[in-house]
Formats: structure tokens, sequence, C-alpha cells
């Protein structure tokens, strides 16, 4: 592959750093994780925004959580069309092969995905609502949450509609057929939260209210 390049140095010189030091003191746990497999007992949906740091935040192991990240920390829903599906393979993956007993969707703050969709519903964003615009078309996703969105000022709103991506992922999650049977018999339970980046605050969605409260 003639475009790949070497790994930058200040990455080589951590992960030397990395290898010295915590790889070295904890041998035997790598050796352990290689040998044993992954059993985690939770998968983490969340955003791949840079700021968002889930084995950090939970002070998580590696082999705890079954990690998969995408733009605004969102499920489709069930669409078994023999195409790709990252997120849906993630999930099949997690339930069935690696019978998870949690399923965890984490939004945040100042979701640059959310801001995008937000806009694009408002017809603002004319690039997003283009057939060929990745972003755009995965964000049609959470348009069942902007469409639901409550009266208020642009900041309110977008706040809100952080929460429905969280909203609407679960509601997703229960369209595949395997998610649906494993919580219906006791066996998965799913949950929501939303992280507050700059005061490193938390909510947890109540399905009962149908409010996030914090923890």
């Amino acid at each position: 592959m003639e475009h790949a390049r070497p790994l930058p140095a200040y990455l080589v010189t951590r992960y030397k750093g990395w290898k010295a030091t915590t790889y070295t003191e904890n041998k035997e746990w790598y050796r352990h994780l290689a040998e044993d497999g992954q059993h985690p007992r939770a998968m983490v949906i969340s955003c791949c925004d840079s700021r968002v740091h889930v084995t950090s935040m939970f002070g998580a192991d590696q082999g705890e959580f079954f990690l998969h990240r995408n733009v605004a920390n969102l499920v489709p829903p069930y669409n078994p069309d023999g195409h790709h599906h990252g997120t849906s393979a993630a999930i099949e993956y997690a339930v069935m092969a690696l019978k998870v007993s949690h399923v965890i969707v984490m939004g945040h703050s100042g979701c640059g995905g959310v801001e995008g969709c937000y806009e694009m519903c408002s017809g603002n964003a004319p690039a997003l609502d283009e057939p060929g615009s990745f972003v755009g078309r995965w964000m049609d996703i959470l348009r069942p949450g902007f469409d639901r969105l409550p009266n208020g000022d642009d900041d309110t709103r977008k706040r809100a509609l952080e929460k429905a991506s969280v909203v609407v992922s679960l509601e997703n999650l229960m369209s595949f057929p395997f998610v649906n049977s494993a919580v219906e018999e006791g066996k998965l339970s799913l949950h929501g939260l939303w992280n507050d980046i700059g005061e490193g605050g938390l909510e947890c969605y109540d399905p009962t209210s149908g409010e996030f409260v914090a923890l």
C-alpha cells in the first residue's frame, strides 16, 4: 500500500513507554486476556468524539467493556438487507456471541454529529442533505428525535437532541429480534447515559419518566 506511512514519532514514543511500564507491570494479565479470550459483561455504544473516554470514566480494565464507537452514538433500526452494517454487526456479536448482560448507549454534550443533524433537519446544512453525504445519511437515523423536540432556543433544543440520540438508539435496539428476545427473557438490560464533558456529569435515562436523571 504505497500511501501508507510510518507511525508518527510521538505515538511510537508513547507506545514504547506503555510497553516498558503498564504492560511490563501487568504482563500476566495481558497474557491471560490473549489466551482466555474476552468475556465482557457490557457493551458500550458511544460517540467517536475524541473527548469521550468511557474506560477512564468507569475505571475499566482491558477486557471489561466491548466498545463500539460511531458518529453520535447511534443505533440504526434492524434492517437485514445484506449490505454493510458495522454497528448492527457489533451488536449481533456482543449479544449473540459474547452474551453481554448489558448494552449501554452513551451520548454527550457538544456532539458535532448531533449538531449537524439539527442543522440539516432545520434546512441549514444542504451539503448534509446530499445523497452522497455519509454523515448526512447516517444522521437520518436521528430525524425521529428531531421531530419530537420541544419548543425552545437552539441551544436547548440541541441538548435535547443529544439526549434524543440515546433514546432513539434504545428504541432501535429493541427492533433487533435477538435483542428483544434477550431483554424479554431477562438475559439483557439496556441503559441510556448522557455525559456533560465540561462538568464531568453523567445522567441516566429513566424510561418511566422519560427524563435523564443525574447520577
